[in-house]
């Protein structure tokens, strides 16, 4: 009857050990663009200029300013957003990070329909984004997109 005891604490402290698994910093930028992408959908500029960096620069000469009038504008525009995730890569070395996804943007709702993956007007994007640890935190600095060629019209 002893044992019985002493077995469910040794289990119960190797749940907590394996519970309390520290969060890889690979794991942590994947959240940042998935918080990005839930605050897309809910268009909560707010909560996504909070991963965004003051000092955000990228090649199109976008800043963070500029990066928050591009998401009012965005958001204007389109009445519902949805977005899909696909091939997130990241690669930490120190106090940086790169993340490399597809996205596919949609205007209309998700309703677990096939038809909700083909885009209305936004497309299929790919993204490769920088971050950088600030205060603890990853934030964006840099990011660049390109539309994926297979869903442009020919020319």
């Amino acid at each position: 009857m002893k044992r019985i005891p002493i077995f469910f604490i040794i289990f119960a402290v190797a749940f907590a050990f394996i519970g309390c698994a520290k969060e890889t910093e690979e794991g942590k930028v994947k959240k940042v663009i998935t918080e990005i992408q839930a605050a897309g959908e809910e268009k909560e500029v707010k909560k996504i200029m909070a991963h965004i960096s003051k000092t955000y620069g990228d090649p199109r000469g976008y800043n963070y300013e500029g990066i928050h009038g591009l998401l009012l504008g965005y958001f204007f525009r389109y009445p519902k957003i949805s977005a899909y995730i696909a091939n997130l890569e990241v690669s930490v070395e120190g106090e940086s990070a790169k993340a490399s996804f597809q996205a596919m943007l949609t205007s209309s709702d998700k309703t677990g329909s096939i038809k909700d993956i083909i885009p209305q007007e936004l497309g299929v994007w790919y993204f490769d984004v920088t971050l950088e640890k600030e205060e603890d935190e990853w934030k964006v600095t840099s990011a660049q997109w390109e539309e994926a060629q297979i869903l442009q019209p020919e020319e």
